[in-house]
């Protein structure tokens, strides 16, 4: 049952965190470069929350097998 929840959870920090980053790729058209739009990333505590999701997806769907 905790299984669930915790892939439930990683699921929804990873649209949240996937969202967040799609939504910074609109400064790269308004003259960010590539090297800056990484560099604007790894400032933001919001962008890692997508590997943070996938991490907790990878978990429960490790856990859920056992």
């Amino acid at each position: 049952m905790w299984y669930w929840l915790i892939f439930l959870m990683g699921f929804g920090f990873a649209v949240a965190g996937g969202t967040v980053t799609i939504t910074y790729l609109n400064l790269v058209p308004a003259g960010l470069s590539w090297l800056e739009f990484i560099f604007l990333l790894r400032t933001r505590v919001e962008c890692y929350l997508f590997p943070f999701g996938v991490m907790l997806i990878t978990l429960a769907l490790i856990l859920m097998k056992e």
